[in-house]
Protein backbone atom coordinates (compact mmCIF):
# COMPACT_ATOMS: atom_id res chain seq x y z
CA UNK A 1 0.00 0.00 0.00
CA UNK A 2 2.63 2.32 0.79
CA UNK A 3 4.29 2.12 -2.85
CA UNK A 4 0.50 3.03 -4.11
CA UNK A 5 0.24 6.10 -2.01
CA UNK A 6 3.81 7.59 -2.74
CA UNK A 7 3.80 6.57 -6.51
CA UNK A 8 0.50 8.70 -6.82
CA UNK A 9 1.79 11.48 -4.60
CA UNK A 10 5.17 11.37 -6.65
CA UNK A 11 3.12 12.01 -9.67
CA UNK A 12 1.67 15.14 -8.48
CA UNK A 13 4.36 17.73 -9.09
CA UNK A 14 2.78 20.63 -7.63
CA UNK A 15 1.84 19.67 -4.65
CA UNK A 16 4.82 20.29 -1.96
CA UNK A 17 6.93 17.52 0.12
CA UNK A 18 5.42 18.83 3.25
CA UNK A 19 2.10 18.77 2.61
CA UNK A 20 2.79 14.92 0.62
CA UNK A 21 3.96 13.85 3.99
CA UNK A 22 1.17 14.71 5.94
CA UNK A 23 -1.03 13.09 3.60
CA UNK A 24 0.07 10.41 3.67
CA UNK A 25 0.37 9.55 6.94
CA UNK A 26 -3.24 11.28 7.39
CA UNK A 27 -4.13 8.04 5.06
CA UNK A 28 -2.17 5.54 7.34
CA UNK A 29 -3.50 7.28 10.39
CA UNK A 30 -7.07 6.52 9.16
CA UNK A 31 -6.51 2.96 8.18
CA UNK A 32 -5.47 1.62 11.69
CA UNK A 33 -6.62 4.47 13.91
CA UNK A 34 -8.84 2.24 16.60
CA UNK A 35 -12.35 4.63 18.04
CA UNK A 36 -13.35 7.78 16.44
CA UNK A 37 -10.65 9.52 13.73
CA UNK A 38 -10.83 12.37 16.15
CA UNK A 39 -7.33 15.02 15.56
CA UNK A 40 -6.48 13.47 19.08
CA UNK A 41 -6.62 10.49 18.44
CA UNK A 42 -5.08 9.85 14.91
CA UNK A 43 -2.08 11.73 16.94
CA UNK A 44 -1.52 8.84 19.14
CA UNK A 45 -1.50 6.49 16.14
CA UNK A 46 1.25 8.56 14.26
CA UNK A 47 4.08 10.91 14.72
CA UNK A 48 2.05 14.19 14.19
CA UNK A 49 0.93 16.04 16.80
CA UNK A 50 -2.67 17.59 17.25
CA UNK A 51 -1.70 20.53 16.32
CA UNK A 52 -0.53 19.62 13.02
CA UNK A 53 -3.72 18.05 11.88
CA UNK A 54 -5.56 21.12 12.55
CA UNK A 55 -3.49 23.16 10.61
CA UNK A 56 -3.01 21.07 7.33
CA UNK A 57 -6.46 19.77 7.93
CA UNK A 58 -7.54 24.06 6.42
CA UNK A 59 -5.52 23.53 3.43
CA UNK A 60 -6.17 22.56 -0.20
CA UNK A 61 -5.95 19.39 -1.45
CA UNK A 62 -6.70 17.77 -5.22
CA UNK A 63 -7.96 14.22 -3.39
CA UNK A 64 -9.61 13.64 -6.62
CA UNK A 65 -6.11 13.83 -8.40
CA UNK A 66 -4.66 11.38 -6.08
CA UNK A 67 -7.77 8.93 -5.87
CA UNK A 68 -7.26 9.04 -9.93
CA UNK A 69 -3.33 8.00 -9.76
CA UNK A 70 -3.82 5.63 -7.31
CA UNK A 71 -6.35 3.83 -8.91
CA UNK A 72 -4.87 4.67 -12.79
CA UNK A 73 -3.89 0.46 -12.49
CA UNK A 74 -7.51 -0.62 -11.75
CA UNK A 75 -8.88 1.71 -14.49
CA UNK A 76 -7.04 1.05 -17.33
CA UNK A 77 -7.59 -2.61 -17.11
CA UNK A 78 -11.27 -2.70 -16.82
CA UNK A 79 -12.53 -2.74 -20.06
CA UNK A 80 -16.29 -1.87 -18.73
CA UNK A 81 -16.35 0.75 -16.28
CA UNK A 82 -19.04 3.72 -15.01
CA UNK A 83 -19.37 6.55 -12.99
CA UNK A 84 -21.93 6.70 -10.40
CA UNK A 85 -22.88 9.76 -8.24
CA UNK A 86 -25.30 9.99 -5.05
CA UNK A 87 -25.52 12.05 -1.42
CA UNK A 88 -25.11 10.97 1.93
CA UNK A 89 -26.48 12.45 5.34
CA UNK A 90 -24.03 13.17 7.94
CA UNK A 91 -24.90 14.32 11.33
CA UNK A 92 -23.10 17.11 12.95
CA UNK A 93 -23.84 18.83 16.50
CA UNK A 94 -23.46 22.63 17.09
CA UNK A 95 -24.73 25.67 15.05
CA UNK A 96 -21.75 27.54 13.43
CA UNK A 97 -20.37 24.58 11.40
CA UNK A 98 -20.37 25.01 7.49
CA UNK A 99 -22.94 24.05 5.67
CA UNK A 100 -25.77 22.73 8.26
CA UNK A 101 -29.20 22.76 7.07
CA UNK A 102 -32.05 20.59 6.69
CA UNK A 103 -31.14 17.39 3.85
CA UNK A 104 -32.66 14.06 3.03
CA UNK A 105 -31.59 11.36 5.95
CA UNK A 106 -32.56 7.78 3.74
CA UNK A 107 -32.79 5.66 7.29
CA UNK A 108 -35.04 7.76 9.34
CA UNK A 109 -37.04 9.12 5.62
CA UNK A 110 -36.83 12.65 6.65
CA UNK A 111 -35.09 15.72 6.31
CA UNK A 112 -33.08 16.50 9.51
CA UNK A 113 -30.58 19.03 10.35
CA UNK A 114 -27.01 18.20 9.67
CA UNK A 115 -24.36 18.06 7.14
CA UNK A 116 -24.77 16.45 3.05
CA UNK A 117 -21.50 15.50 1.05
CA UNK A 118 -22.04 14.26 -2.70
CA UNK A 119 -19.95 11.33 -4.00
CA UNK A 120 -18.37 10.78 -7.16
CA UNK A 121 -17.23 7.36 -7.56
CA UNK A 122 -16.62 4.90 -10.59
CA UNK A 123 -17.35 1.26 -10.18
CA UNK A 124 -15.91 -1.85 -11.90
CA UNK A 125 -18.57 -3.98 -13.24
CA UNK A 126 -16.57 -6.58 -14.17
CA UNK A 127 -15.13 -6.84 -9.92
CA UNK A 128 -18.77 -5.38 -9.10
CA UNK A 129 -16.56 -2.72 -6.80
CA UNK A 130 -16.85 0.97 -6.80
CA UNK A 131 -13.99 3.19 -5.75
CA UNK A 132 -14.21 6.62 -4.62
CA UNK A 133 -13.08 9.66 -6.98
CA UNK A 134 -13.95 13.21 -4.99
CA UNK A 135 -16.51 14.09 -2.63
CA UNK A 136 -18.19 17.64 -1.68
CA UNK A 137 -19.90 19.05 1.08
CA UNK A 138 -23.72 20.75 -0.31
CA UNK A 139 -23.06 23.69 1.18
CA UNK A 140 -26.60 26.08 -0.17
CA UNK A 141 -25.53 29.11 -2.30
CA UNK A 142 -27.65 32.42 -3.50
CA UNK A 143 -29.60 31.60 -6.78
CA UNK A 144 -28.49 28.02 -7.11
CA UNK A 145 -30.44 24.64 -6.27
CA UNK A 146 -29.17 22.26 -4.80
CA UNK A 147 -29.60 20.02 -8.28
CA UNK A 148 -27.27 22.65 -10.27
CA UNK A 149 -24.67 22.27 -7.58
CA UNK A 150 -24.67 18.51 -7.61
CA UNK A 151 -24.13 18.71 -11.70
CA UNK A 152 -21.56 21.41 -11.33
CA UNK A 153 -19.65 18.84 -9.51
CA UNK A 154 -19.76 15.80 -12.44
CA UNK A 155 -19.15 19.05 -15.08
CA UNK A 156 -16.00 20.13 -13.37
CA UNK A 157 -14.77 16.03 -13.69
CA UNK A 158 -16.78 15.13 -16.86
CA UNK A 159 -13.58 15.76 -19.39
CA UNK A 160 -11.35 13.17 -16.98
CA UNK A 161 -14.16 10.27 -16.92
CA UNK A 162 -14.07 10.77 -20.80
CA UNK A 163 -10.83 10.67 -21.58
CA UNK A 164 -11.08 7.10 -19.35
CA UNK A 165 -13.65 5.80 -21.70
CA UNK A 166 -16.31 6.74 -19.09
CA UNK A 167 -19.42 7.55 -20.77
CA UNK A 168 -21.71 6.79 -18.81
CA UNK A 169 -22.98 8.00 -14.86
CA UNK A 170 -25.55 6.07 -12.56
CA UNK A 171 -27.62 8.24 -10.62
CA UNK A 172 -31.03 7.43 -8.70
CA UNK A 173 -34.45 8.35 -9.39
CA UNK A 174 -33.45 11.68 -7.15
CA UNK A 175 -31.47 13.43 -10.54
CA UNK A 176 -34.20 13.12 -12.99
CA UNK A 177 -33.94 16.83 -13.20
CA UNK A 178 -33.59 18.72 -16.61
CA UNK A 179 -31.14 21.33 -15.04
CA UNK A 180 -28.98 18.50 -14.16
CA UNK A 181 -29.81 16.11 -16.80
CA UNK A 182 -29.09 18.68 -19.32
CA UNK A 183 -26.18 19.86 -17.67
CA UNK A 184 -24.18 16.52 -17.71
CA UNK A 185 -25.57 15.30 -21.20
CA UNK A 186 -23.92 18.68 -22.67
CA UNK A 187 -20.64 17.54 -21.64
CA UNK A 188 -21.09 13.94 -23.48
CA UNK A 189 -21.53 12.14 -20.51
CA UNK A 190 -24.83 9.71 -20.86
CA UNK A 191 -27.43 9.36 -17.70
CA UNK A 192 -28.68 5.59 -16.67
CA UNK A 193 -31.03 6.40 -13.79
CA UNK A 194 -34.74 5.74 -12.88
CA UNK A 195 -38.14 7.32 -13.80
CA UNK A 196 -41.36 7.96 -11.59
CA UNK A 197 -44.00 6.08 -12.25
CA UNK A 198 -46.25 8.99 -13.24
CA UNK A 199 -43.38 10.51 -15.72
CA UNK A 200 -44.80 12.69 -18.29
CA UNK A 201 -43.50 10.83 -21.46
CA UNK A 202 -44.85 11.08 -25.26
CA UNK A 203 -44.69 8.45 -28.16
CA UNK A 204 -42.64 9.15 -31.05
CA UNK A 205 -44.64 9.50 -34.24
CA UNK A 206 -43.40 7.18 -36.82
CA UNK A 207 -46.08 7.67 -39.37
CA UNK A 208 -45.59 9.14 -42.69
CA UNK A 209 -45.83 12.78 -43.10
CA UNK A 210 -49.72 13.60 -44.31
CA UNK A 211 -48.30 16.49 -46.93
CA UNK A 212 -49.82 19.56 -44.87
CA UNK A 213 -48.95 21.83 -41.96
CA UNK A 214 -46.62 21.27 -39.54
CA UNK A 215 -45.06 17.13 -39.50
CA UNK A 216 -46.17 15.30 -36.22
CA UNK A 217 -43.78 14.69 -34.02
CA UNK A 218 -45.23 12.59 -31.21
CA UNK A 219 -48.21 9.95 -31.17
CA UNK A 220 -50.22 10.44 -27.48
CA UNK A 221 -49.03 10.14 -24.12
CA UNK A 222 -47.58 7.03 -22.89
CA UNK A 223 -50.01 4.63 -20.86
CA UNK A 224 -48.26 1.81 -19.19
CA UNK A 225 -50.87 -0.48 -18.59
CA UNK A 226 -53.08 0.44 -22.03
CA UNK A 227 -49.94 0.50 -24.07
CA UNK A 228 -48.25 -2.50 -23.11
CA UNK A 229 -48.35 -3.74 -26.54
CA UNK A 230 -46.46 -0.97 -27.97
CA UNK A 231 -43.40 -1.73 -25.64
CA UNK A 232 -40.59 -4.29 -27.08
CA UNK A 233 -41.01 -7.46 -24.96
CA UNK A 234 -36.98 -7.96 -24.38
CA UNK A 235 -37.64 -11.15 -22.09
CA UNK A 236 -37.65 -12.68 -17.76
CA UNK A 237 -35.32 -11.68 -15.24
CA UNK A 238 -34.25 -14.29 -13.36
CA UNK A 239 -35.34 -12.63 -10.17
CA UNK A 240 -38.87 -12.75 -12.28
CA UNK A 241 -39.48 -9.55 -13.54
CA UNK A 242 -40.97 -9.19 -17.48
CA UNK A 243 -38.85 -6.42 -19.50
CA UNK A 244 -39.93 -4.41 -21.66
CA UNK A 245 -38.27 -0.90 -23.53
CA UNK A 246 -39.23 1.70 -25.61
CA UNK A 247 -37.78 4.89 -27.40
CA UNK A 248 -39.93 7.63 -26.05
CA UNK A 249 -40.05 11.27 -25.60
CA UNK A 250 -39.50 12.97 -21.97
CA UNK A 251 -41.34 16.29 -21.59
CA UNK A 252 -39.61 17.13 -18.75
CA UNK A 253 -36.14 16.88 -20.34
CA UNK A 254 -37.36 17.84 -23.69
CA UNK A 255 -35.06 15.24 -25.51
CA UNK A 256 -35.72 11.29 -25.71
CA UNK A 257 -34.97 8.52 -23.93
CA UNK A 258 -34.70 4.86 -23.95
CA UNK A 259 -37.42 3.43 -20.87
CA UNK A 260 -36.96 -0.43 -19.70
CA UNK A 261 -40.14 -1.51 -18.13
CA UNK A 262 -40.13 -4.04 -15.22
CA UNK A 263 -42.89 -5.72 -14.14
CA UNK A 264 -43.84 -8.47 -11.91
CA UNK A 265 -47.05 -9.45 -10.47
CA UNK A 266 -47.23 -9.22 -6.24
CA UNK A 267 -50.28 -10.80 -4.93
CA UNK A 268 -53.29 -9.06 -6.89
CA UNK A 269 -50.75 -6.64 -7.53
CA UNK A 270 -48.84 -5.88 -10.83
CA UNK A 271 -45.71 -3.96 -9.52
CA UNK A 272 -44.01 -1.51 -11.92
CA UNK A 273 -40.36 -0.46 -12.38
CA UNK A 274 -38.99 2.23 -14.82
CA UNK A 275 -35.55 2.89 -15.56
CA UNK A 276 -34.35 5.40 -18.51
CA UNK A 277 -31.03 6.03 -20.27
CA UNK A 278 -30.20 9.54 -22.18
CA UNK A 279 -28.56 7.22 -24.66
CA UNK A 280 -31.45 5.91 -26.68
CA UNK A 281 -29.32 3.41 -28.30
CA UNK A 282 -28.09 1.45 -25.35
CA UNK A 283 -29.75 -1.90 -24.68
CA UNK A 284 -32.53 -2.74 -22.17
CA UNK A 285 -30.90 -5.42 -20.12
CA UNK A 286 -27.70 -2.78 -20.22
CA UNK A 287 -29.35 -0.25 -18.81
CA UNK A 288 -30.77 -2.47 -16.18
CA UNK A 289 -26.49 -3.37 -15.45
CA UNK A 290 -25.74 -0.35 -15.00
CA UNK A 291 -28.52 0.97 -12.57
CA UNK A 292 -28.17 -2.56 -10.76
CA UNK A 293 -24.38 -1.57 -10.33
CA UNK A 294 -24.99 2.20 -9.22
CA UNK A 295 -25.79 0.67 -5.61
CA UNK A 296 -22.24 -0.30 -4.92
CA UNK A 297 -21.32 3.40 -4.18
CA UNK A 298 -23.96 2.71 -0.74
CA UNK A 299 -20.92 0.08 0.43
CA UNK A 300 -18.52 2.82 -0.43
CA UNK A 301 -20.52 5.55 2.32
CA UNK A 302 -21.21 2.32 4.62
CA UNK A 303 -17.59 1.39 5.34
CA UNK A 304 -15.98 4.71 4.86
CA UNK A 305 -18.48 5.62 8.24
CA UNK A 306 -17.91 2.83 10.05
CA UNK A 307 -13.83 2.36 9.80
CA UNK A 308 -12.05 5.41 8.14
CA UNK A 309 -13.50 8.37 9.93
CA UNK A 310 -16.10 9.93 7.74
CA UNK A 311 -18.48 11.19 9.96
CA UNK A 312 -15.76 11.72 13.16
CA UNK A 313 -14.60 15.65 12.27
CA UNK A 314 -14.40 17.53 14.98
CA UNK A 315 -13.44 21.03 12.53
CA UNK A 316 -16.38 23.79 12.05
CA UNK A 317 -14.58 24.77 8.82
CA UNK A 318 -15.92 23.75 5.43
CA UNK A 319 -12.00 23.06 4.27
CA UNK A 320 -11.54 20.89 7.17
CA UNK A 321 -14.59 18.62 7.10
CA UNK A 322 -13.53 18.59 2.93
CA UNK A 323 -10.60 17.13 3.85
CA UNK A 324 -11.52 14.89 6.61
CA UNK A 325 -14.47 13.16 4.06
CA UNK A 326 -11.90 12.69 1.15
CA UNK A 327 -9.45 10.94 2.87
CA UNK A 328 -11.73 8.75 4.60
CA UNK A 329 -12.67 8.24 1.02
CA UNK A 330 -9.12 7.64 -0.36
CA UNK A 331 -8.18 5.55 2.91
CA UNK A 332 -10.82 3.07 1.94
CA UNK A 333 -9.60 3.30 -1.52
CA UNK A 334 -5.73 2.27 -0.17
CA UNK A 335 -8.01 -1.52 1.08
CA UNK A 336 -9.84 -1.97 -1.45
CA UNK A 337 -6.80 -1.88 -3.82
CA UNK A 338 -4.50 -3.55 -1.08
CA UNK A 339 -7.28 -6.46 -1.07
CA UNK A 340 -7.77 -6.49 -4.82
CA UNK A 341 -3.12 -6.84 -5.18
CA UNK A 342 -3.18 -9.90 -2.58
CA UNK A 343 -6.04 -12.02 -4.59
CA UNK A 344 -4.50 -11.18 -7.60
CA UNK A 345 -7.86 -11.15 -9.39
CA UNK A 346 -10.26 -8.79 -11.44
CA UNK A 347 -12.96 -11.02 -10.56
CA UNK A 348 -15.96 -10.32 -8.00
CA UNK A 349 -14.93 -11.20 -4.69
CA UNK A 350 -15.79 -10.22 -0.95
CA UNK A 351 -13.97 -8.13 0.80
CA UNK A 352 -14.12 -7.37 4.80
CA UNK A 353 -13.07 -3.97 5.60
CA UNK A 354 -12.79 -4.68 9.27
CA UNK A 355 -10.27 -7.34 8.57
CA UNK A 356 -8.33 -5.42 6.88
CA UNK A 357 -8.24 -2.83 9.94
CA UNK A 358 -8.14 -5.30 12.20
CA UNK A 359 -4.99 -7.01 10.68
CA UNK A 360 -3.25 -3.43 9.53
CA UNK A 361 -3.57 -2.21 13.11
CA UNK A 362 -1.83 -5.03 14.78
CA UNK A 363 1.33 -4.83 12.22
CA UNK A 364 1.42 -1.07 13.17
CA UNK A 365 1.71 -2.31 16.77
CA UNK A 366 4.05 -5.00 16.16
CA UNK A 367 6.12 -2.96 14.29
CA UNK A 368 6.57 -0.38 17.12
CA UNK A 369 7.30 -2.98 19.90
CA UNK A 370 9.74 -4.84 18.10
CA UNK A 371 11.38 -1.57 17.20
CA UNK A 372 11.24 -0.76 20.61
CA UNK A 373 13.11 -4.03 21.84
CA UNK A 374 15.34 -4.07 19.06
CA UNK A 375 14.15 -7.06 17.19
CA UNK A 376 15.18 -7.46 13.65
CA UNK A 377 11.97 -7.92 11.25
CA UNK A 378 14.36 -10.12 9.22
CA UNK A 379 14.55 -12.65 11.58
CA UNK A 380 12.93 -15.92 11.00
CA UNK A 381 11.14 -15.90 14.27
CA UNK A 382 9.99 -12.81 14.50
CA UNK A 383 8.88 -13.03 10.75
CA UNK A 384 6.89 -15.93 12.31
CA UNK A 385 5.16 -13.95 14.95
CA UNK A 386 4.42 -11.16 12.78
CA UNK A 387 2.68 -13.02 10.32
CA UNK A 388 0.47 -14.72 12.98
CA UNK A 389 -0.64 -12.01 15.14
CA UNK A 390 -1.21 -10.40 12.20
CA UNK A 391 -4.68 -12.02 11.61
CA UNK A 392 -5.27 -11.64 15.55
CA UNK A 393 -8.86 -10.69 15.92
CA UNK A 394 -9.48 -10.68 12.41
CA UNK A 395 -12.98 -11.27 11.25
CA UNK A 396 -11.98 -13.52 8.06
CA UNK A 397 -8.48 -15.56 8.13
Amino acid sequence: MEIIVKSALDSMSTVKKHQKTFIFQLLFALIVVQGKATFLNMSRYSSMSEKRFRRWYRRAFDFFMLNWLMLSGVLSNTTEKIAALDASFMTKSGNKTDGLGKFWRGCTSRSERGLELSLLGVVDLKSNTAYALGAKQTIDEDNKSRVELYAEQVVSLAKTLLQQGIQYLAVDAYYFKERFVTAVAETGLHIVGKLRNDADLKWLYEGSYSGRGRPKIYDGKVNLEKDLKRFQFIGQLETGESVYTAVVHSKCLGCKIRVVMLRIQRGDKMGVSLLYSTDSELDAMTIIRYYRARFQIEFVFRDAKQYTGLMDCQSCSKDAIHTQINASFAALNLLKLADREKKDTEDKTVISIASWKRRLSNQNLMHRVFEKLGLAMNDEKVMNTYEELSSYGAIAA
